[in-house]
């Protein structure tokens, strides 16, 4: 199976991709460049807004407003007023971290993870904001804290800090959001690159984007077996999401971060959003309630 490109947007840290089916469109950000982007499914137009600072993550509140995580700040973004509303901040300014990829829970409830901004390891952590704006800090001392997802159902937590090359299972209190560490449930080889965002299909399998693999792997969370690969033209594949009215096509970010010149020439296409068309349908990840 391999990807095409679905908008040429030359990213330089592509991220966060998300299916809003009331606005028949798709999200994606390019975290260094403070942009978001819309592309509507419908007329294939693309549009964008530019923030000042590193904009790392966008989800669905509603039909016309996005969460989004804003160096270390989370805000509320009306998509028809333009209209920022200050929600809470994750680290203190100053603290030399930044926001990075989160998801909510069934209850609506915020995870987001934090990393360095220069890599410094296990600098960052997995905060969870409550519906009274209350940030708990769930894992300490992470380093780059990226896909988040739950099983069917919602009794166990998957996620991943990216160098750690594995995927983590968390036993996951749905009424209290309560994690207990299970076990490992997927090792990544170093062939494959490291295990960045991840999205879940309705089979309950995983399928995460791979950084220096070349493209993005389904797995077996129970088993940890690779079943399947979508082929991406570029090394540096960031994230994924199911989208489309059937949710039956899978978006990819991919990204052209620290490229040398000959990079940049071998592999013109990083920093597009790429997508491919699967055999099995995925679940639309739960929306904000903050």
């Amino acid at each position: 199976m391999k990807a095409r490109t679905l908008c040429p947007s030359q990213c330089f840290l592509g991220e966060s991709p998300m299916w809003n089916a009331e606005r028949n469109s798709c999200f994606w950000v390019d975290i260094d460049g403070g942009i978001l982007y819309e592309y509507n499914w419908s007329s294939k137009k693309t549009r964008n807004w530019k923030f000042d600072g590193k904009l790392s993550l966008a989800i669905q509140d509603n039909k016309n407003e996005l969460i989004l995580a804003l160096n270390t700040r989370i805000i509320k973004f009306g998509l028809d007023s333009e209209k920022v509303t200050p929600i809470t901040d994750i680290d203190p300014p100053g603290s030399g971290n930044r926001c990075n990829d989160g998801a909510c829970d069934i209850r609506g409830r915020l995870w987001i993870g934090t990393m360095h901004l220069q890599h410094k390891q296990n600098a960052g952590a997995l905060y969870m904001v409550d519906h009274n704006l209350n940030v708990h800090k769930k894992i300490s001392n992470t380093s780059i804290s990226n896909g988040i997802t739950w099983s069917r159902d919602n009794k166990r937590m998957f996620y991943i800090d990216s160098p750690a090359k594995v995927v983590q299972s968390y036993h996951y209190n749905e009424e209290t959001a309560e994690i207990i560490f299970e076990k490992n449930i997927i090792e990544i080889p170093n062939e494959l690159g490291s295990p960045d965002g991840m999205a879940l299909d309705e089979e309950g399998m995983l399928w995460i984007a791979h950084w220096g693999g070349f493209g993005v792997y389904r797995w077996n969370p129970k088993s940890g077996q690779l079943l399947d690969k979508i082929e991406v033209p570029v090394p540096q594949v960031s994230s994924c999401a199911f989208a489309g009215p059937d949710l039956d096509h899978l978006i990819i970010t991919t990204a052209r971060e620290n490229f040398s010149e000959e990079e940049a020439r071998k592999y013109p296409d990083s920093g597009n959003i790429f997508i491919a068309k699967t055999a099995v349908k995925g679940v639309q990840p739960y929306k904000c309630s903050l």
